[in-house]
């Protein structure tokens, strides 16, 4: 059983049929109004409530969407729109906001990257107190250069297009399985996720779940990373989240704790097994009492109710000393590693060893 927020992305056909539904008021009037209604259409195509145009173009589609948008704000908010080809099956129909569709058409290449899964997981090591590295972060990169991307762009055109749900289990399902190939049992894999994609947990998840199992991998080797670029606002679901996690075996973590929406209200809140402080407040904190006061602070909320510190961004040797100093347990950083596609060569080795 998976998502149906994450299924395949149904392709736009060069020539199909746009059809378009109100869920409040009949849309006939005002489109006739707009010029967009033939006598025949208005006496044939509204039925159950729709109206079905026909396009032989990509540009003809691009017209009508255009057409569309003169429509008042209030009319584009509450509209529901499906593009299918010549042939299609009754009920696998895309409905869409007319928002999403727009960003669909505006940005093909991104939409094709997703649809075809054109990324990749590079690594970027995470290390002890000891520089002893002990897990790695998965971060989302192009697979192939000739089609390149920057993953923060990615991910918000993804969620304007309404494919953000779909994206972020694409990319949870390749870190795992990069995971897989690259890593021994033992050592950590942080896997970002995006809660707002999640709206049942159970369900949602059930996939990652089954990649795991398929793989036959320990799911305490797992962390699964908060990263959200919208405020949360409800806990109790997150917290849900977590706990579906946690019942399997898998650790969480709030990532940017202390940037943006990641507060330490929140940290305490939600009381993650590890708490990723973010790189504006670690870069340059050796020599910055305002950032020293602010690590020590979430160090010692962390500390209360169990949570492993780790920082974010470490670039100089002087800024890590601090940390470990102050009670950070983990860090990750330039200092120690950048993203690459694969752990170092000698690794794997020295761990099997």
């Amino acid at each position: 059983m998976t998502c149906s927020n994450c299924s395949i992305i149904l392709p736009i056909k060069d020539q199909g049929f746009l059809r378009i539904r109100h869920s409040r008021v009949s849309l006939t009037p005002v489109l006739d109004g707009l010029g967009m209604l033939s006598e025949q259409m208005k006496q044939e195509h509204e039925r159950e409530g729709g109206i079905e145009f026909r396009y032989d173009s990509r540009s003809e589609l691009e017209q009508l969407v255009n057409g569309l948008a003169r429509l008042p704000q209030e009319y584009l908010n509450h509209m529901q729109i499906v593009v299918t080809g010549l042939h299609h099956v009754e009920g696998y129909e895309d409905w869409l906001l007319f928002s999403q569709l727009q960003a669909r058409l505006q940005h093909p290449d991104i939409v094709n990257i997703i649809k075809d899964q054109s990324f990749s997981s590079h690594m970027q090591p995470i290390v002890d107190h000891k520089l002893d590295i002990i897990g790695f972060e998965f971060l989302l990169r192009p697979s192939h250069a000739e089609r390149p991307f920057q993953p923060f762009r990615l991910f918000e055109i993804a969620r304007e297009a309404g494919l953000h749900a779909h994206l972020d289990r694409s990319a949870r399902i390749s870190a795992i399985e990069k995971s897989a190939t690259c890593l021994p049992a033992g050592i950590k894999r942080f896997i970002n996720f995006l809660p707002s994609t999640i709206y049942n947990p159970a369900y949602c998840l059930n996939h990652t779940f089954e990649t795991i199992d398929h793989l036959s991998m320990n799911t305490k080797d797992f962390v699964f990373e908060v990263v959200e670029t919208e405020e949360i606002d409800d806990l109790n679901f997150l917290h849900h989240i977590f706990d579906q996690y946690r019942n399997r075996g898998v650790s969480v973590a709030l990532d940017d704790v202390g940037a943006g929406y990641s507060t330490t209200e929140l940290m305490n809140c939600l009381q993650p097994d590890y708490v990723k402080i973010d790189r504006s407040i670690i870069d340059g904190c050796h020599s910055n009492s305002d950032q020293k006061r602010q690590i020590t602070g979430i160090v010692e909320s962390a500390f209360r109710f169990g949570g492993q510190v780790l920082a974010e961004g470490v670039e100089q040797m002087e800024d890590f000393e601090f940390c470990r100093e102050a009670g950070v347990s983990l860090a990750q950083g330039y200092l120690f590693g950048k993203p690459e596609p694969g752990p170092p060569s000698n690794f794997i080795l020295s761990s099997v060893i």
